[in-house]
């Protein structure tokens, strides 16, 4: 409920609502699409499917990242005056940007109608694609809400290094492009997590290297977390 109030009075008193975020994201996209196919001399009948998948799962994961630093500073009068546990915050910036990012998959849908012409059972893997992101959100959140509710500036440098790491990550170009280098996009994670959502809806099967990447990130964060969170957590209310 919280999550969806969010989306709600961030698009009041709109005809559309929450499907500007659907438009904006879409016209992104359609300007993109040719511009990069050109300069990087792909075929825009496979490069567009891969850019849309990628920049809508993208927005997808740095809006978990970038929303989950300000959790608990987003949600201060809730927790000055309503009991409730703090990872009730949490969830709710995962929802809302799960939420967003159902919107957002009317654009791969309709780009996958037009430029692919069949799926396969690979769609099967996306939803555990989405939720494996959505475990990571709530860590994130967890450990960046509490981390930036005590040093107020953390939120805009992690917002500048999310920005850097677009440009880093698999997106706009493919792994392959760097030749003998393709280490150097392998070694990021989120181009793993990306992968389990964009392959299988290419149709074909994410590579196991990005299953155990994303589940051991999943797992070291979700430690980490346990016990960040466990030592701090009573402190939260008196950081806000």
């Amino acid at each position: 409920m919280l999550g969806w109030q969010d989306i709600k009075q961030r698009y009041r008193r709109s005809k559309i609502g929450p499907f500007w975020i659907t438009i904006s994201t879409g016209v992104l996209i359609g300007s993109m699409g040719p511009l990069y196919g050109k300069l990087l001399q792909q075929d825009i009948s496979s490069y567009f499917p891969y850019l849309a998948i990628g920049f809508v799962t993208w927005m997808f994961i740095s809006g978990l990242i970038i929303d989950g630093c300000n959790a608990f500073t987003g949600a201060e009068g809730y927790i000055k005056e309503v009991k409730l546990p703090l990872t009730v915050h949490v969830l709710r910036v995962v929802w809302k940007n799960l939420l967003m990012f159902l919107h957002n998959l009317l654009i791969v849908v309709l780009v996958l109608a037009l430029y692919v012409r069949h799926v396969d059972w690979h769609l099967l893997l996306v939803p555990i694609a989405l939720l494996l992101i959505a475990i990571n959100g709530i860590w994130i959140g967890l450990v960046f809400g509490t981390f930036c509710a005590r040093f107020r500036d953390v939120p805009q440098v992690i917002g500048s290094v999310v920005q850097l790491l677009f440009f880093l990550t698999p997106i706009l170009w493919h792994n392959d492009m760097l030749g003998r280098n393709q280490w150097a996009a392998e070694i990021n994670p989120l181009y793993h997590f990306l992968e389990l959502v964009r392959a299988p809806l290419l149709s074909s099967s994410p590579a196991l290297a990005s299953w155990l990447a994303a589940l051991s990130v999943t797992f070291v964060g979700a430690v980490v977390a346990l016990l960040f969170f466990g030592r701090f957590r009573s402190r939260v209310a008196y950081w806000m």
